[in-house]
Parts: structure tokens; C-alpha cells; sequence
């Protein structure tokens, strides 16, 4: 069946990098749509970043020039390498795709960024 997979969350000093993975199953994610969304807590869920089908990328303002989502087609994954994180980064961060017509979520991973 279809599944997402998220890893590589922790917590991390400001100015501090992580790279986050999201393993697909049940499908090709090199020809869907990918994306990484976050919600920090009392807030909406957001999107960060997404890899279109057309190999563009688009990212959130305030990510820009920081994060960077990237696939590995041979590993079916994405990933969202982070750097020069800050505090207000800390969420948990949620990858996403669509496929035959359904959304699908990973579990989470959460992301805490100590000042």
C-alpha cells in the first residue's frame, strides 16, 4: 500500500542543520508531486518546500535560501536538507504527496531548534 515515511528530525542548536527523509512506498515519488509541510504547536500546518512534477521547486519565504528539497529516485525518497535553522523552525514537519486522486502523510517528524 501506499506509505510515507518520515526520519532525520532531533533537536539542534540554532544555526545548526538537519537533512529530513521521506521513503515512499507503493508508488514511483519521482513522478508525483513531493512535499514537505510543517504545523508548530497553536499554529497551521504549513508548506516549506515542494518538488512539482516539472523538476521546479518552490519554498516558503521564510525558508528561502535555507532548506532545500531534493529527490533520489533510485531510493524513492525526498529529502529537506535545513540549515541556519532558528527557533521559530521548530515544528513537526509532515511529508506529502498525492496519488490517484488521494492525499497522503507521513507520520511526523519532529524538529526542535534550541536558541
Amino acid at each position: 500500500q501506499v506509505q510515507l515515511v518520515e526520519s532525520g528530525g532531533g533537536l539542534v542548536q540554532a544555526g545548526g542543520s538537519l537533512r529530513l527523509s521521506c521513503v515512499a512506498s507503493g508508488f514511483t515519488f519521482s513522478i508525483r508531486p513531493a512535499n514537505w509541510f510543517r504545523q508548530a504547536p497553536g499554529k497551521q500546518r504549513e508548506l516549506v518546500a515542494a518538488a512539482n512534477t516539472d523538476g521546479t521547486t518552490t519554498y516558503a519565504d521564510s525558508v528561502k535560501g535555507r532548506f532545500a528539497i531534493s529527490r533520489d529516485a533510485v531510493k524513492n525518497t525526498v529529502y529537506l536538507q535545513m540549515n541556519s535553522l532558528k527557533p521559530e523552525d521548530t515544528a513537526v514537519y509532515y511529508c506529502n504527496t498525492d496519488y490517484l486522486f488521494r492525499a497522503y502523510w507521513g507520520q511526523g517528524t519532529q524538529v526542535t531548534v534550541s536558541s
